[in-house]
């Protein structure tokens, strides 16, 4: 694929995000779609009470529109299925996070919807990605990195859909605690993705639809990095989550994705540490979780323990890269 059509769709997002903040956060805060801040979490969060929430609105519209107008322009043939399955886990997960946010700052209940609302929404999602992959005879084996033998589960690859679809959007949900940490993250995994499915891949849309939540995030960052001005919510981590996992499936880089999204990986494995020895033993591995709180209550500055993530981030995606480029 001609490079400028890439550079142009990273152009085209980033414009839309750029574009849509002095409409949608001056909107949000006219509606008072403030964040609410945990009590139990660190004070210095305090002080970002009533920060505009939701901004992920802005990102999954960008992501969606420059998808589609890229992918019409350089294709020959209708948009493919694989655009439009990613297009409905950005969008299903989106509209998830959004009925979350929706209840937290707008019917006041700090937990939004209950796990077991949150987590349906997910599996149902899921499914139905499943069945439409299904439907299309998709491959159902998954491939060692780095090497040419493959796996193959059957219907066991249900639920490995369901299992990463849900825990991904997890994932990158805890992710989503400090100004421009998230944002930044997901760019440069999104961008790994992007560069494997350039390099080894026949597959335009899924390339096209990286790069454009990568323009998007680049976009929201300006409004997102520390002091933000707005946050993206679930509406954006959720949305995020899902999408980066459709990405991994559609490129047969499901194992991959544990790499590249290592920092997504770290994040959860914090809190679960954190519950099961508090539940076990009444003791506290961490400060706080997820581990990004642990480090500010050390004594990190915001921005210091953002930029570090991106860091681990960049060389987590940079080992992907090299484990099935270099490796294979």
């Amino acid at each position: 694929m001609n490079i400028w059509a890439l550079i142009i769709t990273i152009g085209i997002a980033f414009l839309i995000t750029v574009l849509l903040s002095p409409i949608v956060i001056p909107f949000l805060r006219r509606l008072k779609f403030g964040q609410s801040i945990r009590e139990e979490g660190p004070k210095s969060h305090l002080k970002k009470t009533g920060t505009p929430t939701m901004g992920g609105v802005m990102i999954v519209i960008s992501v969606v529109v420059t998808s589609l107008i890229m992918v019409s322009k350089i294709s020959s043939t209708p948009i493919g299925y694989q655009l439009w399955l990613l297009i409905f886990v950005i969008v299903g997960y989106g509209f998830l996070g959004f009925l979350d946010d929706f209840i937290k700052v707008v019917m006041k209940r700090n937990l939004g919807l209950t796990s077991k609302q949150k987590m349906l929404g997910q599996i149902i999602i899921a499914l139905v990605f499943y069945f439409i992959l299904k439907a299309n005879d998709f491959p159902t084996y998954i491939q060692i990195p780095g090497t040419n033998i493959q796996w193959e589960l059957g219907w066991g690859y249900a639920l490995l859909i369901v299992f990463m679809l849900v825990g991904a959007s997890n994932a990158v949900n805890l992710t989503d605690g400090l100004d421009g940490l998230l944002a930044g993250t997901a760019v440069i995994a999104f961008g790994a993705f992007g560069i494997l499915a350039w390099y080894g891949f026949p597959q335009s849309e899924v390339l096209i639809f990286a790069l454009a939540v990568v323009g998007a995030l680049l976009g929201f960052l300006l409004f997102n990095a520390h002091p933000a001005k707005v946050f993206m919510g679930d509406t954006g981590s959720l949305a995020l989550g899902g999408a980066i996992a459709a990405i991994a499936i559609l490129t047969k880089l499901e194992i991959i994705l544990v790499i590249i999204g290592g920092v997504f990986v770290i994040e959860t494995l914090s809190v679960i540490i954190q519950v099961i020895s508090f539940k076990t033993t009444g003791k506290r591995v961490f400060k706080m979780s997820p581990l990004h709180h642990h480090y500010e209550l050390l004594g990190w500055s915001e921005w210091r323990v953002v930029t570090t993530f991106w860091l681990i981030g960049l060389i987590f995606s940079a080992l992907g890269i090299y484990i099935e480029v270099g490796l294979s």
